[in-house]
Order: C-alpha cells, then sequence, then structure tokens
C-alpha cells in the first residue's frame, strides 16, 4: 500500500509541479503545443480583403449553409473542393466578390469554433490542476493514517478506494489530453485548407 501511495504522490507533485511552470501567458492551458490565441487572416489567405464581406455573408441563406457545411470537419476536403467548384462556376460576374465573402464566413466560423475549443482546453486545465492537488492531499493523508500506531484499517481502506478512483479519473483524463490538444491545430489545417480552395477559385 506504501508503494501505490508514494507512486500517487509522485504522480500528482509531478503534474501539480509541471502546471505551476508553465509560463503565466499559459494560464490553466493544458497542452504542450504553445497557445496561439487567434489565426491572423492574413496568415492564410492571400485573396482579397474580407472587411466588407465580413458583414454581408450572413444576409445570404444560401451562402450561409455553404459556409456551415464546407466549415464542418466531418465534411471531406474534397467534397468541400467541389461544392466551392459549384458555387464559384453559379456565381458568375460576382465571382470574386461571391468567392471572397465565402472565406469570410469560413474564417469567421472556423475562428469562433477554435476559441471555443480553446476555452475548453483552459477549463479542463483548470480541472485538471485542482485534481492533481487533491490527489495530493489525500495521499498525503493515507501516509498519514498508515503512520498512525495504532493504524485504523478501515480509514486506511476508504482513504486508498478514494485515491485509486481520483487517480484512475486523473490519468484517464491525462491521456485523453494528447488528441484533445490537436483539435486547434485540426481546426487551423482546415482553415488553411479552404482558404487555399478559395482562393485558387478566384483566380
Amino acid at each position: 500500500m506504501k508503494s501505490y501511495a508514494t507512486a500517487a504522490l509522485a504522480l500528482a507533485l509531478c503534474c501539480a509541479g509541471a502546471a505551476r511552470a508553465q509560463p503565466q501567458a499559459q494560464g490553466d492551458w493544458p497542452c504542450r503545443q504553445v497557445k496561439v490565441q487567434s489565426v491572423a487572416v492574413a496568415g492564410v489567405w492571400t485573396g482579397p480583403s474580407i472587411d466588407a464581406a465580413s458583414r454581408s455573408w450572413r444576409d445570404d441563406g444560401a451562402l450561409g449553409d455553404l459556409v456551415v457545411r464546407i466549415s464542418a470537419r466531418r465534411t471531406p476536403l474534397e467534397t468541400a473542393q467541389k461544392l466551392v467548384s459549384d458555387f464559384a462556376s453559379a456565381a458568375g460576374a460576382e465571382r470574386k466578390e461571391r468567392l471572397t465573402a465565402l472565406f469570410s464566413g469560413v474564417y469567421v466560423t472556423l475562428e469562433a469554433e477554435r476559441r471555443e475549443v480553446l476555452s475548453g482546453l483552459d477549463r479542463y486545465g483548470a480541472k485538471q490542476k485542482l485534481l492533481a492537488e487533491r490527489l495530493r492531499e489525500e495521499t498525503q493523508a493515507m501516509r498519514a493514517e498508515q503512520d498512525k500506531n495504532p493504524q485504523d484499517a478501515q480509514k486506511i481502506k476508504d482513504a486508498s478506494e478514494a485515491l485509486q478512483w481520483d487517480l484512475r479519473v486523473f490519468d484517464e483524463r491525462r491521456h485523453a489530453l494528447s488528441y484533445v490538444c490537436e483539435t486547434p491545430a485540426l481546426i487551423e489545417q482546415r482553415l488553411g485548407a479552404l482558404a487555399r480552395m478559395i482562393g485558387a477559385a478566384i483566380d
């Protein structure tokens, strides 16, 4: 039992220490990747300015529906490519303006999704910090019970079971992070791919 408690305490101390060692700007950010708050338009788009288009695409039902469809990660990029091509062909003389508005909608939509993911990860990280601290406290409390003479077997058993449960929850959440932390990058990649796709259709 003592070896288990020692291992649990080591994990809790390690994770709590790593959280405190993060740069102040990272806050509760739990990922190894550096947190980038937003993707600059200029970083993905080389087409016309989207300033005016950002005010127009929301008022166009068909355009708004297309924005939602191609922005969704469940839509394969091959399907998005065909939808963009069909949209460009149907735009006629308004091709440039319509495609610029389309990208504006995609940018706003994916940036909003990305910001939501970042906020969720910050909340996730804050909960992990609290759980790491609780693990440390539970481990220390169990060790204190083990060091008593005489020992209270029931108290040690209850403390051990609570510690094992919280440790399992913490470890499962820690493993899940390796996947969740990739989500902002996946959104950025989709935004970049759609930007290139739409930009090519303008030319």
